[in-house]
C-alpha cells in the first residue's frame, strides 16, 4: 500500500513492513514524517498485524535529516510527533537498518523498541557538527542505553559508530547474520505483544566526576563551542529530570541552535563540501580505472602521498634520485605504520598489507606500469619541468601525469610533454594522509576524462576535492596569500605578531598566519618572493620584513627562530626583543610612525583581504563556484568551520557594505592593491 511518494507499507503475514523510499540517502523530510506517522495510525488497529518493522529501501536506513529544511520553520509533524505515535502504539515496532542510521534516522530507531542491524552499519548523532543538538530524543534515549559519560561524548564527537561497536554498547540489540528483513520480521514477532520503549529504561548509575570528565574532554574536543555545551546540559538532564520535561528541553535548545548563525554557517559548508565534489566533468566523462601509483620524491610530502594511496587500497610505487634518499623515504613510510600499530589504531596484519603494497625504486622504468604518476618534488619549475620531460619518455599512454604543485604554472609544466591532456595538478597538503583538502588543478588542456578521474581518486583517498582553474597560487594560496600580505601590512603599520595572531586565533583561526609561516619555514614564501621579484610592480607596496627575518636567518621553528623564538624543537614560542628591533627597523626606513590597531581592525582587514581575492577569483574563472572557496579555506587554511568561510561571511553582510568596506581596504593597502567586485561574491548578482 502506498501512502504517499515515500512511504509504503508492505505485509509478511501478521507483520506489516512500512519501507522508507526516499532515495538517495531516505533522508527524514516531511513527507516521510508524514508518510510514517500515516503508517502507524493504518496499522496500529489492524487486529491481523502483530507487529511493525521500519526499514529502508536502497543502500540506507535514513541516513540523516533533510538539512534543506533546517533554515526555515519546520513543518508538522515533526519527527518527536512520530517517535511519539511509535511509542504510543501498542503493537511492538522494530527497526531494521542498514546503510546508515544517523541523525533523525538514528532517533527514529532509537524511538522503536528494538534496532537490529546489518553488519557494516553505521549509527550516530553528528548534529553538533551541524552546529545543532538531537532533537528528537536522541539525548535522553541515548543515556539510557550507553550511560551519560558514553552519551556525552558520543553526541559532542558526532562519531560514527559500526554495528558491532553498537552491539557492545547497547545501541543496537542485534546483528542480523543473514537477511536482515527476514530476520526483523522474526523478531518483531518474538515481540508480539510486548513493547521495550527505552524512554522507560532507567539511566545507567555513574559518578559525578565520570560525567564531568567525559564533558569537559567534549569540550577541549569541540572547542566549547554553543551546540557542545547545549548537547551536554541536555543529556545532563537525563540524571535529574523526569524524561518528559528534558525532553522539552532539549526540543528548546535544538529549536534555538537550528536557526543560529553558527548552524546556519555549518550546513552552508555541509552544502558547500557536497558541491565541491561534482563538476561538469562527471556528467560528460568517464573516470579511467587506477590501481597502481607511483610518486616521485620520497620526501615528507611524497611520503604523505604514497600513505594516503596506500590507505586507499592502491599499489604504490615511490621513486627517488639515490639509496639514500629513497631509504629514509621508505622508513618514512614504514615509521608511521609502525607507530600507528604501536598505538593500537592499526591492526599489524593491516599494516603488513599496506607494506606488501608498496615498492620503492631508483629506475624510472618502474612508471611504465603506473595509472596515475605524481610528482612531489622541490617547488621550482624548472625541476618539475625536468620531471615532467622523463615522464613523457616513459610512462604509458593514458596514464595521468600529475603535480603536486602549490604555485607553479601547470601549462608550463604540461607543455614539455606531448600529452598536456593528461596532465593535471593534485595540490595535497601537509601532511598529506592527513590533510582533507585536494585542490585539482586544470590547465588550459586537461582532458574532462582527467578531471573526472582526479575527482574519483580524491573520493578513495576520502579527501575533500575543490576543482581550480590554473593560475597562480591556485584558489587555496592565492587566497592565503593576499591575507598574509594584509597581516604584513598591519604589522608594518603599528601591530605586533603576537597580536594579530591572539586576533584571529581568537576569531577561530587554527593558528595565526605569523605562527603558520614559522611552522611552515619563513623561507618557503621568501623563495616564492624571490623568484617574482622581476616580475613585482616597482609601485606596490611591499613589507620587507620577512625577507629581514629570513637575511637574518630567522626561517621559523627548524632554525629555532621566526617571528617568535622557540626554546627546542616542538617548544614553546615566546616574543623576541630582536623580532621587535627588526620590525621597528623596518618602520623607520619607510618613516612610518607605528599606531595603535584593535582587534577588530585587525580581524576584519584580514577577512576582508579573503573575500576580496575570493572575488577576484571569481572574476577570473579560478573558482569554479563561490563555495568552492570556503570548502578550501575551511579545509586546508584553519578558517573556522563555524564561521562558514570567507564567502559565507562576506555573503552575510550588505552588498553595498561590502562596496564601501572593500573602498576601505584599498585605500589602507595602498598602491598595487587590485580592488574586486563584492557583486561576484552574492549568487544572484554573479554571471554564471
Amino acid at each position: 500500500m502506498m501512502l504517499n511518494n515515500c512511504i509504503r507499507i508492505e505485509r509478511e503475514h501478521d507483520i506489516a513492513i512500512v519501507v522508507i523510499d526516499n532515495p538517495p540517502i531516505n533522508a527524514g523530510s516531511l513527507e516521510v514524517r508524514s508518510g510514517l506517522l500515516a503508517a502507524i495510525e493504518e496499522v496500529k488497529f489492524d487486529v491481523a498485524v502483530n507487529g511493525i518493522v521500519i526499514i529502508g529501501a536502497g543502500n540506507t536506513f535514513v541516513a540523516g535529516s533533510d538539512l534543506r529544511e533546517f533554515g526555515q520553520p519546520l513543518a508538522d509533524p515533526q519527527l518527536p510527533a512520530v517517535i511519539a505515535a511509535i511509542e504510543s502504539c501498542e503493537k511492538p515496532v522494530v527497526a531494521a537498518l542498514h546503510g546508515a542510521a544517523l541523525g533523525g534516522g538514528y532517533e527514529l530507531a532509537l524511538g522503536c523498541d528494538a534496532r537490529i542491524a546489518l553488519a557494516g552499519t553505521v549509527v550516530g548523532l553528528p548534529e553538533v557538527t551541524l552546529g545543532i543538538i538531537p532533537g528528537a530524543g536522541g539525548t535522553q534515549r541515548l543515556a539510557r542505553l550507553a550511560g551519560i559519560p558514553k552519551a556525552i561524548s558520543l553526541v559532542c564527537s558526532g562519531e560514527r559508530v559500526s554495528s558491532e561497536e553498537a552491539l557492545s554498547l547497547g545501541l543496537i540489540d542485534k546483528v542480523a547474520a543473514t537477511s536482515l528483513r527476514k530476520e526483523a520480521i522474526s523478531l518483531a514477532r518474538e515481540m508480539r505483544g510486548r513493547k521495550a520503549r527505552v524512554r522507560d529504561m532507567p539511566v545507567p548509575v555513574c559518578d559525578e566526576s565520570s560525567i564531568t570528565k567525559a564533558a569537559e574532554s567534549a569540550l577541549r574536543a569541540g572547542k566549547c563551542r554553543p551546540a557542545v555545551h547545549a548537547a551536554i546540559n541536555c543529556i545532563s538532564l537525563a540524571k535529574t529530570l523526569p524524561i518528559d520535561l528534558a525532553l522539552v528541553d532539549e526540543r528548546s535548545a535544538f529549536q534555538s541552535l537550528r536557526t543560529s548563525r553558527e548552524a546556519r554557517a555549518l550546513r552552508h559548508q555541509f552544502f558547500a563540501q557536497r558541491d565541491a565534489a561534482k563538476h561538469p566533468a562527471l556528467e560528460t566523462a568517464m573516470p579511467r580505472p587506477i590501481k597502481n601509483v607511483a610518486v616521485i620524491g620520497a620526501g615528507t610530502m611524497g611520503a604523505g602521498i604514497a600513505i594516503a594511496a596506500l590507505d586507499a587500497g592502491f599499489d604504490v610505487a615511490v621513486l627517488e634520485r639515490d639509496d639514500v634518499a629513497l631509504s629514509r623515504g621508505i622508513d618514512r613510510i614504514r615509521n608511521h605504520y609502525r607507530s600507528r600499530v604501536d598505538a593500537g589504531k592499526l591492526h599489524a596484519a593491516e599494516a603488513a598489507a599496506r607494506d606488501a603494497r608498496l615498492r620503492g625504486s631508483l629506475d624510472w622504468s618502474t612508471v611504465a606500469v603506473a595509472d596515475l604518476v605524481i610528482e612531489a618534488v622541490f617547488e621550482d619549475l624548472q625541476i618539475k619541468q625536468d620531471v615532467f620531460r622523463l615522464l613523457d619518455e616513459v610512462a604509458r599512454q593514458g596514464a595521468i601525469l600529475a603535480s603536486n604543485t602549490s604555485y607553479s604554472d601547470l601549462d608550463a609544466i604540461a607543455a614539455v610533454t606531448s600529452r598536456p591532456q593528461d596532465v593535471v595538478g593534485l595540490h595535497f597538503f601537509s601532511p598529506a594522509h592527513v590533510m582533507r583538502l585536494l585542490e585539482i588543478v586544470h590547465g588550459a588542456a586537461t582532458s574532462p576524462e582527467v578531471i573526472a578521474t582526479s575527482l574519483q581518486f580524491a573520493r578513495r583517498l576520502h579527501k575533500q576535492p575543490v576543482v581550480s582553474a590554473n593560475a597562480f597560487g591556485f584558489i587555496g594560496n592565492r587566497i592565503y596569500a593576499a591575507y598574509r600580505r594584509q597581516c604584513e601590512f598591519m604589522l608594518e603599520e603599528g601591530a605586533s605578531p603576537q597580536q594579530v595572531d591572539a586576533a584571529l586565533e581568537s576569531f577561530g583561526f587554527a593558528m595565526g598566519p605569523f605562527t603558520v609561516g614559522d611552522l611552515s619555514g619563513l623561507d618557503i614564501a621568501w623563495r616564492m618572493r624571490q623568484s617574482l621579484a622581476a616580475t613585482r610592480d616597482p609601485m606596490a607596496r611591499y613589507v620587507c620584513i620577512p625577507d629581514l627575518l629570513c637575511e637574518a636567518g630567522r626561517l621559523g621553528r627548524k632554525s629555532g627562530a621566526g617571528y617568535y623564538l622557540y626554546e627546542q624543537e616542538g617548544g614553546a614560542r615566546r616574543p623576541d626583543l630582536l623580532v621587535e628591533k627588526i620590525i621597528n627597523s623596518a618602520r623607520a626606513a619607510k618613516g612610518i610612525v607605528p599606531r595603535q590597531i584593535g582587534d577588530d581592525e585587525i580581524t576584519k582587514r584580514a577577512l576582508l583581504a579573503m573575500t576580496n581575492e575570493a572575488a577576484l577569483l571569481l572574476q577570473e574563472g579560478v573558482a569554479h563556484r563561490a563555495s568552492d572557496i570556503d570548502v578550501a579555506m575551511v579545509n586546508g587554511y584553519g578558517f573556522p568551520k563555524w564561521e562558514g568561510g570567507p564567502v559565507f561571511w562576506a555573503s552575510e553582510r550588505a552588498v553595498d557594505q561590502l562596496e564601501e568596506e572593500f573602498d576601505w581596504l584599498a585605500e589602507l593597502s595602498g598602491p598595487g592593491f587590485v580592488r574586486g567586485d563584492a557583486q561576484q561574491l552574492f549568487p544572484s548578482n554573479r554571471e554564471v
